[in-house]
């Protein structure tokens, strides 16, 4: 048998009945049901319950142990039966007997709780953060990333594009953002900087004859938090085509958007084809280049009502206002919340 596994704490269930099996993981959970311990063993793959009588010298090592133990653990498979299935989890309709147990990794006491989201505040997530992504939310959202960026990848390459790789040390460029810098060892006083987006490079792979080209590019930008980008660094997907109109651009990266939601977006329903609103059309109803169609605010012209009006700031001029109908009482901080739509 493996030295740590036979199985993962994902993968084993009621067909497995019987089977004698090896386990490694970290201890999530344990209950202690008048002196059997009832144990959640956890790995990247899932969560198996441990099962430890009393007496037994597998349950005399699992009393003492704390919370995140690395641990192995040989057992037998057995049902747990039709009353004590967690419908909840895969390998809801078994648990492991365990017979012997072998500590990998003591754990100290916990600064916080990573089996339940107890609102423990962020600046202390950050501090402990290899503790954070252990979290089930955390684990969820990484390997979420993990699998959106493996499905661009395909789908870019059967759009017919090749993934290229840019330098990330380059020499500053005057436009955008303020650069970060990496002072060089073999040229004193000399400096590199962080690319703010690889736009010259993915420029000279363009007129080099390279067709179309994709990255998942990381961005070093020396600015403020915007409400969608995190401040010094993020990732995006830049993209170049050759020889094409507008229209050769709008399409694979609607269908590519388009898979992508429908993919991930956990059934919600997706707009397909996307609309085209001229950019005259959308100033002049939404106030805005990227309106959020979900909100359903249209501004209207109400012009005509002010015509004769001696409030000098809209006589003579063009006046639209945002109609937000049922909000007669709603708070002054109500309609400032508004401006994030216009």
């Amino acid at each position: 048998m493996h030295r740590y596994r036979s199985h993962t704490c994902g993968e084993l269930r009621a067909s497995d009945v019987g089977s004698d099996v090896r386990l490694s993981g970290w201890l999530h959970n344990r209950r202690d049901l008048g002196g059997i311990l009832f144990i959640d063993l956890r790995d990247h793959y899932g969560i198996t319950q441990l099962v430890a009588r009393p007496g037994t010298a597998a349950a005399a090592v699992l009393d003492k142990l704390s919370k995140e133990t690395v641990v192995r653990v040989d057992g037998k498979v057995v049902s747990r039966g039709a009353d004590n299935v967690n419908p909840e989890l895969p390998t809801g309709e078994i648990e492991i007997e365990a017979a012997e147990v072998e500590v990998l990794g003591a754990a100290a006491p916990l600064p916080f709780t990573i089996n339940t989201d107890d609102g423990v505040n962020e600046e202390r997530r950050l501090e402990y953060r290899f503790l954070d992504l252990r979290r089930e939310r955390m684990h969820r959202n990484i390997m979420l990333r993990s699998a959106v960026i493996a499905s661009i990848r395909s789908k870019m390459v059967a759009l017919g594009f090749n993934e290229m790789a840019t330098p990330i040390l380059t020499a500053t460029s005057p436009e955008g953002a303020r650069d970060f810098v990496v002072p060089s060892r073999l040229n004193p006083g000399k400096f590199y900087a962080l690319p703010q987006a690889p736009q010259q490079f993915k420029q000279l792979l363009m007129i080099s004859g390279f067709d179309r080209y994709f990255q998942i590019a990381p961005c070093f930008r020396d600015e403020d938090a915007r409400a969608d980008r995190s401040p010094g660094e993020f990732y995006q997907l830049d993209v170049e085509m050759s020889f094409v109109e507008q229209e050769d651009v709008f399409q694979p990266i609607e269908r590519l958007m388009t898979e992508l939601f429908t993919e991930f977006g956990g059934g919600r329903e997706v707009t397909s084809p996307f609309p085209r609103i001229p950019f005259r059309e959308s100033m002049l109803k939404y106030g805005n280049d990227k309106p959020d169609l979900r909100a359903k605010l249209e501004l209207v012209d109400i012009t005509d009502v002010f015509e004769g009006s001696e409030f000098k700031a809209f006589a003579g001029k063009h006046v639209r206002a945002l109609a937000v109908p049922d909000t007669a009482a709603q708070p002054r901080k109500f309609f400032d919340g508004l401006g994030e739509y216009a």
